[in-house]
């Protein structure tokens, strides 16, 4: 996957704007769509990535801004280095590059239901991608998925990993993800759908067009959705008051995994679906 079409952008920084939808199918049917915008940040480039607008920085404070301390251990240590590490358990090499999609700090918060690491080998094809899940009990879980044999198709990388980690309240643990994605370029698209042993209950989509990381474009994002991060997570809390509404009642929340899972952490106890 390494044509014209799905080349990585050779920028520091990008951002990705667009909708993303939720469809529940079962027990009842729900349905919601947001605008929303997302950066795509390259680890090696950093500090590269905060020099380029007064209305974006990295690791410190600003209308826009990324910090490393949100993601992985959380600690505020180098991304880049987490990230080496986690993918040398998995038995694999040094990626070339690392692209990490996420939503941003504005005005200092954040917070990201999914964030994806899209990591390149020497040749510039993906090699394997990292799912960064949180869910709005302060919990954390992140799944390995090396792209493997299979998994390339003509359009976009089909991955499958069983749920072992807690998220919505009205769904239950024994579940499979079916990932579809279309790495970024000049679009990014993801594609989940949830399955149970009967079939899908739950599609989530987030289909973003990339603007170049201008000063302007950074403005322009800021100002049409100023509290980005803070309507993600009213939401979160909103969709779950109109589920409750509807008639679905919480599941009891299991004690969190271990942090990472990996490929052989995953059997395949659910059904195939296509997205």
């Amino acid at each position: 996957m390494s044509s014209t079409a799905f080349a990585p952008p050779d920028t520091a920084l990008s951002l990705y704007r667009g909708p993303v939808m939720h469809a529940r199918m079962k027990p009842v049917v729900h349905r919601f769509t947001y605008q929303v915008f997302s950066i795509l940040i390259d680890l090696d480039r950093i500090a590269e990535a905060g020099s380029n607008s007064s209305f974006f920085s990295t690791d410190r404070w600003n209308l826009i801004s990324f910090c490393q301390k949100d993601h992985g251990p959380r600690d505020g240590s180098n991304l880049r280095t987490y990230i080496d590490t986690v993918l040398t358990k998995a038995g694999l090499v040094r990626a070339k590059r690392i692209l990490l999609m996420c939503y941003p700090r504005i005005l200092g918060f954040t917070f990201n239901p999914l964030a994806i690491y899209y990591c390149y080998d020497e040749a510039d094809d993906l090699c394997a991608l990292i799912y960064e899940v949180r869910n709005t009990f302060g919990e954390a879980h992140t799944y390995v998925a090396p792209i493997v044999a299979g998994e390339k198709k003509a359009d976009s990388v089909r991955q499958q990993r069983d749920k072992l980690f807690y998220v919505s309240p009205f769904l239950d643990m024994d579940m499979r993800y079916h990932f579809r994605l279309q790495p970024p370029g000049d679009e990014l698209k993801v594609r989940i759908l949830e399955t149970d042993a009967t079939g899908p209950i739950l599609a989530a989509t987030f289909n973003g067009r990339r603007l170049a990381p201008t000063a302007q474009n950074i403005l322009t994002l800021f100002l049409a959705m100023p509290l980005l991060t803070f309507k993600v997570v009213t939401a979160i809390h909103w969709e779950a008051l109109r589920l409750y509404v509807k008639g679905l009642r919480i599941k009891t929340r299991p004690s969190p995994p271990s942090p990472l899972s990996f490929p052989n952490s995953q059997p395949n106890t659910m059904p195939d679906a296509r997205l």
